[in-house]
């Protein structure tokens, strides 16, 4: 009997072990994934806005959506010329920003530019929400643009559902913006053109600190999940 309870409590230390084994999740340098997220935005918002703003103040509308145009495919190539893979969020955001200036160009008019994020966060807003509905939420594809995950750690429940629940956060957001966008507009189109180019930034930023501090607090509650600054991603 004394043996055997020797021999248990030999084993238990060892089985702990096993289960406390931790999945790492490196989160790189701060500085690094920042600056990723300041030329996102720069790239896709605040500079195709200045540009086309520029452009109505002296050339006209139509060279300031073509100049938009030209400006996504600049980025794109400069991306391809400069990276092996170019971030799946900049190119949903690039094809986003190229199908509302293409229509605008078409139908010669920037108010059709203006109102296409709307209808663009309306979407974005309908896919987020549906594949958190469907419970395959397309947020747990763009985070691994800026963390690199375990694969065991993919797999369990606990995570899928924070995913989820971040894709339930970030489709709110997008029809808060679509609301603001629509409510601007009745100022005029200058005021619209700030609100794109300032104030959806700005919601864009606040979103993403939301929803990234909102995985982070739901991911330190699962146990055996550590994160590191600083470190290299392991595949």
């Amino acid at each position: 009997m004394t043996q055997g309870l020797g021999q248990a409590l030999r084993v238990h230390p060892q089985v702990h072990a096993s289960e406390a084994v931790s999945h790492v999740i490196e989160l790189g340098h701060l500085k690094p994934a920042v600056a990723k997220g300041l030329r996102l935005l720069l790239e896709t918002a605040i500079v195709p806005t200045m540009i086309l703003y520029v452009c109505m103040l002296t050339v006209g509308q139509m060279w300031g959506l073509a100049a938009v145009l030209g400006w996504c495919v600049v980025t794109v190539g400069l991306r391809m010329l400069t990276v092996r893979r170019i971030p799946g969020t900049l190119m949903l955001c690039i094809a986003m920003l190229v199908g509302r200036t293409s229509l605008a160009l078409a139908l010669s008019s920037v108010y059709v530019y203006l109102l296409q994020p709307v209808a663009g966060s309306v979407l974005m807003a309908l896919l987020f929400i549906g594949s958190a509905v469907l419970g395959r939420p397309i947020t747990m594809r763009l985070a691994q643009d800026f963390v690199q995950l375990p694969v065991r750690l993919v797999a369990d429940k606990r995570v899928r559902r924070m995913f989820i629940q971040v894709s339930l956060l970030w489709g709110v957001s997008r029809l808060v913006d679509a609301g603001m966008s629509i409510g601007v507009l009745h100022w005029g189109l200058a005021a619209g053109i700030f609100s794109r180019g300032v104030c959806s930034g700005m919601l864009t930023a606040l979103s993403v600190v939301v929803c990234a501090y909102w995985g982070w607090s739901r991911l330190r509650r699962i146990p055996g999940v550590e994160f590191r600054l600083g470190g290299t991603a392991s595949a």
